[in-house]
């Protein structure tokens, strides 16, 4: 079951790869980048929903919610600045999902599956990002330029 969680991952993330990619070549690279940076601050905000809905202390809440911040400031940052830090914060991650919400105390506030297909899912999105602007610190172009 583990490995077909992974696998069920790899292909979002494929498939979330090759929407980006079609926005950047054929609309405009900053509407790639918006997709990728959206995602990642939804998929880490995944987490502050799975607490709110949880049984959980404020203590837990807040973390929750400083993690989404985390995520999604290097997702703005990475939206119109170097796309590393759009790829630093897909890479990172799934060492929250992990180690906080399978193996650790967050195992009870958010499904299993979600955590597992973190793992694939978002490492084939850092890694698109890694190959396709080749470690550039380019700056995203707006679409008026």
């Amino acid at each position: 079951m583990f490995r077909w969680v992974l696998i069920e991952g790899a292909i979002g993330g494929a498939v979330l790869v090759l929407l980006a990619f079609l926005l950047s070549k054929f609309v405009s690279d900053v509407a790639g980048r918006t997709l990728l940076a959206t995602v990642l601050f939804a998929a880490a905000g995944a987490y502050l929903g799975f607490a709110v809905t949880a049984p959980v202390s404020r203590i837990w809440l807040l973390i929750e919610l400083l993690q989404a911040i985390a995520f999604g400031t290097l997702g703005l940052y990475g939206w119109r600045g170097p796309a590393k830090w759009l790829a630093l914060g897909w890479a990172l991650h799934p060492l929250w999902d992990l180690p906080l919400h399978y193996y650790g105390p967050g195992r009870n506030v958010a499904p299993w599956t979600y955590a597992v297909a973190c793992l694939s899912y978002d490492w084939v999105v850092a890694a698109y990002i890694l190959i396709y602007y080749r470690g550039s610190s380019r700056l995203a172009q707006s679409p008026g330029r």
